[in-house]
């Protein structure tokens, strides 16, 4: 059992999940959330997820939260969707449309580091799926 997210009905694993989406998403420039964390849960951005996770699961309807685990460790097909698509289909528990507020240039440019990251990454990956590290060494 987890509870739903208070702004868009997102089922999270428990409150510091809670927590963690509700801060991430307001933090990339949905106001929604910002708004309902500024009302429900004032000085938001100075908590840590656990302390954010207290506070805000008070006001949080329980939800059924089926835990599946994926494999992370292998490329996956995301039926073609960008980088941006994919962040906004996870974080947004995929709904989209108007009031989703722009992203604000700081969280444009997290997201450009974020997929300048992802990218090298995967271009680091060598043919037995290891990864190479900063000093070239393979990790698993």
């Amino acid at each position: 059992m987890g509870y739903a997210c208070p702004v868009c009905e997102t089922p999270q694993a428990d409150a510091e999940h809670l927590a963690n989406h509700l801060a991430f998403t307001a933090m990339l420039g949905r106001e929604d959330h910002e708004t309902w964390l500024d009302d429900h849960a004032p000085g938001w951005d100075e908590d840590d997820p656990e302390t954010l996770g207290d506070r805000v699961a008070e006001h949080a309807e329980t939800a059924e939260y089926n835990e599946v685990f994926e494999d992370t460790t292998h490329d996956h097909d995301h039926g073609g969707a960008t980088f941006e698509e994919e962040l906004e289909r996870q974080v947004g528990g995929g709904r989209s449309g108007a009031g989703r507020g722009d992203l604000t240039g700081d969280a444009q440019e997290a997201l450009a580091e974020a997929r300048a990251m992802t990218e090298r990454m995967y271009s680091e990956e060598d043919a037995d799926g290891e990864t190479s590290n900063d000093d070239g060494e393979g990790k698993e």
